[in-house]
């Protein structure tokens, strides 16, 4: 109960000080005045990050998997014997 109150303060003053900090410069956020073209290419770099951490993961993940293939054939050779 008492973390509950206080993320419900922490949120609720974080929210306070938030709110006119944006309200200035008409509505131009940290990026300046926007246009489809930024967006545009914001959005592809967005994806084009996110595809290449699902590559470079799962290229991980198989290297992993074949070291651990490999050492369970290497120990259940040394078992059996030949």
């Amino acid at each position: 109960m008492r973390a509950f109150k206080t993320a419900t303060l922490t949120i609720g003053m974080l929210l306070a000080v938030a709110a006119p900090a944006m309200a200035s410069h008409a509505g131009e956020g940290w990026a300046g005045e926007l246009n489809d073209k930024v967006i545009t290419f914001f959005s592809l770099g967005v994806m084009l990050f996110f595809v290449l951490v699902v590559v470079v993961f799962s290229s991980i993940q198989g290297r992993l998997e074949r070291k651990k293939d490999e050492k369970k054939a290497a120990q259940k050779l040394a078992r059996v014997g030949w």
